[in-house]
């Protein structure tokens, strides 16, 4: 058992009710648009500045941790905070409602795809949304870039992990552990490059914890004891593993369900850095391995997700629904897709809970380990060239209608047919770049913009 660091409060006497929290978890959940920088910015907002739940120190200390982790740092923040202030409970219903709204959108949205996605108007709107989705993600790989790569051997791990994907294919979870041991083996030579940079502070700590109506004490059950370990990892292990292995022995492991169930518990492993870094090995296996979207449907569930509110990783109900979809068997294909989508989010958010309810306890033994730190700084390194590739094979795939594969000795990737571009799509993804990078146009401006001006140009007969 780990002391915890401060005195403890039993209970805690901040004075917020369920029914109050739930109320506000439910507000945080319906404005988190804008991917993970907007949705913890609008938390910070509300539950530090305005509730005044908790303090700058603790809330900055518990972001650090949920970038630790696999997952939605967002949703996991939410978690997290909600454990600290109504238990187990207060968890479940802070990271439940922040995936609510945009699961109920998506699932809305891929109805609609899956029944009208060949109409020509839609098909219109969904090249403006995949535009504008392109610049929004090499938004991403400049923001993430000029905070992570700010020495020469970071910016060499990012160059190695981009070509490493995107010519050789290696697979994702090997670049992270790769770039893991080199920051471990970086901190044990002592290696400046590799010291922790906090990329989140953003601004004096004004507000303190004693000032919170948490305070700066430790609740009492956020005391880590062997027995409760064991038994948060026996529980939301079971919830995790029991419906994928019942699904794999009713259905065999090639059924379309059970390589959806173990294909994205595998994805919840793997999801350092964000949605924007797994999104290409997502793209690449949904599209290649198992064939369950076209290269150009990946972008537009993108654009879904960067629509509606809630994590940018809910991106995988709607792959989850397409696969199931097109490979029903005897069921109707949207009672199918209905729940293929519900069980890719179930074993994508499963898992955070665990990581939450397991870790949390034991947050402060991680404050401070060097080690640690310096493994941290070169994966997010690393997810920039992992990034950047997705923007790479974003951008092939919009702006050309025909790929052809490489041919050269131990490569592996598509090199667009320069015959077949599509000047539209190109002038689009240059608008939506020149809107983001000149006049900062939000990213809600630039997807409507884009899709308004696609729909316009399918009204004067322009095709896509």
């Amino acid at each position: 058992m780990i002391d915890p660091p401060h005195p403890s409060i039993d209970p805690p006497e901040h004075g917020v009710s369920m029914g109050q929290a739930f109320h506000v978890w439910l507000r945080v959940a319906c404005l988190s648009f804008g991917g993970p920088a907007g949705q913890i910015a609008v938390m910070h907002r509300i539950i530090v500045e305005e509730k005044r739940w908790i303090g700058e120190s603790r809330f900055l200390h518990a972001l650090n941790y949920c970038m630790l982790l696999p997952g939605p740092e967002a949703q996991q923040l939410a978690t997290y905070i909600g454990w600290l202030m109504h238990r187990t409970r207060g968890g479940i219903m802070a990271g439940g409602l922040f995936v609510l709204p945009g699961m109920i959108s998506i699932m809305a949205l891929s109805y609609l795809y899956a029944a009208w996605g060949s109409v020509p108007l839609i098909v219109a709107i969904f090249a403006g949304l995949k535009a504008a989705v392109l610049a929004i993600v090499f938004q991403a790989v400049i923001r993430i870039g000029r905070r992570a790569l700010n020495n020469r051997v970071m910016r060499a791990i990012a160059a190695a992990a981009f070509v490493a994907i995107y010519f050789f294919a290696v697979p994702f979870p090997l670049i992270i552990a790769v770039a893991a041991a080199a920051g471990l083996a970086g901190s044990a030579a002592g290696l400046s490059a590799f010291s922790a940079h906090d990329g989140h502070a953003g601004g004096d700590a004004q507000f303190s914890d004693a000032q919170s109506l948490l305070g700066e004490g430790l609740p009492a059950h956020a005391r880590a004891t062997l027995a409760g370990t064991l038994t948060v990892a026996a529980t939301w292990s079971l919830l995790w593993a029991i419906p994928v292995g019942a699904i794999v022995l009713m259905l065999g492991p090639h059924d379309t369900f059970s390589e959806i169930a173990l294909f994205f518990s595998k994805v919840a492993m793997v999801t350092f850095g964000g949605a924007y870094a797994v999104l290409a090995y997502v793209a690449q296996q949904a599209t290649g391995t198992f064939g369950w979207l076209r290269p150009g449907e990946m972008l537009d569930g993108l654009g879904m997700a960067e629509t509606t509110p809630g994590p940018l990783i809910m991106v995988t109900q709607f792959v989850g629904f397409m696969a199931a979809w097109r490979d029903p068997g005897a069921l109707h294909p949207m009672v199918a897709g209905t729940l293929g989508g519900l069980l890719t989010t179930w074993v994508t958010f499963v898992p955070c809970f665990l990581w939450i309810f397991l870790g949390a306890p034991y947050i402060e033994a991680l404050r401070g380990n060097r080690a640690l730190t310096a493994a941290l700084s070169a994966i997010t390194a690393a997810v920039v060239g992992v990034i950047l590739n997705l923007a790479v094979w974003f951008a092939v795939h919009t702006w050309f209608a025909q790929l052809a594969p490489a041919n050269m000795a131990l490569m592996m990737f598509d090199i667009p047919v320069v015959a077949s571009i599509r000047p539209w799509s190109v002038a689009l993804s240059i608008a939506a770049m020149f809107a983001i990078f000149r006049f900062r146009a939000g990213m809600l401006q630039t997807l409507a913009g884009c899709a308004i001006a696609t729909a316009v140009l399918y009204g004067l007969g322009v095709r896509f």
